[in-house]
């Protein structure tokens, strides 16, 4: 194969394959192809908030995972974690790490039961070390408004100076939170109702109404939650992580970008990992390739996304293969990026 020279540099910047790659995975089985014709790779893990922001963040500024206690969605005791970045100062602590849908078997799933005090226990054991407590909120079991959460932080005796960021990978208010996520998390049409009828009845209980805001509804209203009752900030993860890692330096001077995730859908434009990447290629005036587990975008989509390619692949070895396809698409005609249609 041709080498095309080093000068050639591909960014590679995806988020996890959730419940199948860490995004450092999916990273090192594109850059191989790459490199092996010849280009010059930069690869940084990504996320939006969900799984992996962790290892986003710890990749991107260093740091160092921290073990901890804490209780599952059901409430048994679970060995969990936190990070620790490189300053000292800011502790990550991920909603799936305690009170994640993955750490609950399917026949398991009781979004009624289900709570967020496991990871309350977490921000509060990370607030004793660190002034800023992120916290991804994504891929929770849960729709307790951040009930659990909150009383279990009042338990521990509060935050003390610390404050929390909460890292939101959708936009949805709290009222849309029963209704948008929890059939995912095992909840029927009625459970569906009953939750809905809890959220509203706890939301005047709460210091200030999450009721309208955008992304109170994160992890079952968790962000709403903490918003209201801790004074948490609400930020768009994605964009968030990308900023701290950097990413819009990394792309200037590249020929092209390589994101990926789980699934490519309608949901990716509502502030999911691949649209803040699509934003970033798109001023920087570079193609963006997307290697996803399962395409169920459309043209749309896909237009509004600004895409060059799409593949799908859901092993290591189709995750090469698709990365040699693009490292063959490079080397032909010059690409112009397609504007990201909106």
């Amino acid at each position: 194969m041709t080498n095309v020279g080093t000068a050639r540099r591909v960014v590679i910047a995806p988020d996890s394959f959730k419940g199948t790659f860490a995004a450092s995975e999916v990273i090192a089985a594109v850059a191989g192809p790459l490199r092996e014709a010849g280009y010059e790779v930069d690869g940084v893990p990504l996320a939006d908030g969900g799984e992996g922001t962790a290892e986003a963040l710890l990749t991107g500024l260093g740091g160092e995972p921290i073990a901890a206690e804490a209780h599952d969605p059901l409430g048994r005791p679970v060995r969990s974690w936190y990070a620790l970045l490189g300053d000292g100062k800011t502790a990550v602590v991920e909603t799936a790490a305690a009170s994640g849908l993955g750490l609950v078997a399917e026949a398991e799933r009781d979004p009624e039961r289900a709570s967020t005090h496991g990871t309350g226990e977490l921000i509060a054991t990370a607030a004793r070390r660190a002034a800023t407590i992120l916290v991804g909120v994504g891929g929770s079991a849960t729709t307790d408004g951040g009930r659990g959460a909150v009383e279990a932080i009042a338990a521990a005796g509060g935050l003390g100076d610390a404050r929390i960021v909460c890292l939101c990978d959708v936009r949805i208010p709290w009222e849309l939170a029963a209704p948008e996520f929890a059939p995912q998390k095992g909840a029927d049409p009625d459970a569906v109702g009953r939750l809905s009828a809890r959220l509203s009845a706890y939301a005047p209980e709460l210091p200030r109404d999450p009721t309208g805001v955008p992304m109170t509804g994160a992890a079952g209203g968790l962000a709403g939650g903490l918003w209201a009752a801790c004074g948490a900030e609400l930020v768009d993860g994605a964009r968030f992580i990308a900023d701290r890692v950097d990413l819009g330096a990394r792309l200037r001077g590249a020929v092209a970008v390589v994101t990926g995730e789980g699934r490519l859908d309608a949901t990716t434009l509502e502030g999911k990992t691949v649209s803040e990447v699509a934003r970033r290629a798109a001023l920087a005036g570079i193609p963006l390739h997307a290697v996803v587990g399962h395409d169920a975008s459309g043209s749309a989509e896909r237009r509004a996304l600004g895409l060059a390619s799409v593949r799908e692949a859901s092993t290591k070895q189709e995750i090469a293969r698709a990365a040699a396809a693009i490292a063959r698409e490079l080397a032909g005609p010059v690409q112009r990026a397609p504007g990201p249609g909106r």
